[in-house]
Parts: structure tokens; sequence; C-alpha cells
């Protein structure tokens, strides 16, 4: 339990934070496993697309702090490298 005034506004800041990271967290979750998805699909036209998005997604999780900048920047990359493989084979 909190002890002063400050200490309980903080754990009200904290609580609005927590859901506000929560729905970034989770959308950029979705739109990088839907990247993910049609990039390593063979016949799919939409991984471009889908790669920009989720690149988008990252960074927008980077900047806000939901995730450190190297791991977006790497998940960024791995993404691309997938779909570029799977453009190779095509």
């Amino acid at each position: 339990m909190a002890n002063t005034k400050s200490a309980t506004k903080e754990i009200r800041v904290a609580a609005a934070r927590q859901e506000r990271n929560k729905s970034l967290r989770s959308i950029t979750k979705t739109v990088v496993h839907k990247a993910e998805v049609s990039v390593n699909k063979a016949g799919s036209e939409t991984g471009a697309a889908d790669l920009k998005s989720a690149s988008s997604a990252l960074d927008k999780a980077a900047q806000a702090g939901i995730m450190h900048a190297n791991a977006a920047s790497r998940k960024k990359s791995r993404l691309t490298k997938a779909l570029n493989k799977s453009a190779k084979t095509k």
C-alpha cells in the first residue's frame, strides 16, 4: 500500500501506462505475426505490403519504448531477409 499521495498517484499513472503499452504491444505482435506468415507463404503476393506495415509498427513500438530499438531493427532485418529469400525461390 502506498504511504504518500505521490506514491498513490504513481500507481495510477503506472496502471494507465501499462494499459496503453499492452495495447500497442499486442498490435505490434499481431502485425509482425501476420507479416511472418505472409512472407513465409510460398505463393503470397502481400508479403511486401505486410512487411512495410510490420516495419512501421516495430518503429512505433521502439519509439514508444515498448521494445528496444535494436530488437525492432533485428526483427525488421530478419523479416526482410526472409522476404528476399522467398522471392528468390519463386
